[in-house]
């Protein structure tokens, strides 16, 4: 159970937080792939990643198992139909 499992309690919010971390430096090295993708919950990630660093603690384990389970597939979904967004000529 995820409540009970310190391990992957962890490897869950080091991961949103890396999913975070990775938003926020696209958004800085990479603005205008930012703007020709406005579906992807930018601002989303890299605030979950602040909130994540600055309070570790603080997370209640029902936010990262709900992010996990419902946000994380429909962002996976999302992040696959733009991989290739310069190979098709975007």
């Amino acid at each position: 159970m995820f409540s009970g499992n310190v391990e992957k309690q962890r490897a869950i919010g080091m991961n949103l937080m890396l999913i975070g971390e990775a938003a926020a430096r696209i958004a800085e090295e990479y603005p205008e792939f930012v703007v020709d993708h406005p579906e992807l919950p930018w601002h989303v990630m890299r605030d979950f990643r602040n909130r994540i660093t600055q309070g570790y603690f603080d997370i209640e384990l029902t936010a990262l198992w709900d992010i996990a389970h419902k946000s994380l597939p429909e962002l996976l979904l999302q992040l696959d139909s733009v991989r290739h967004w310069r190979a098709e000529g975007e």
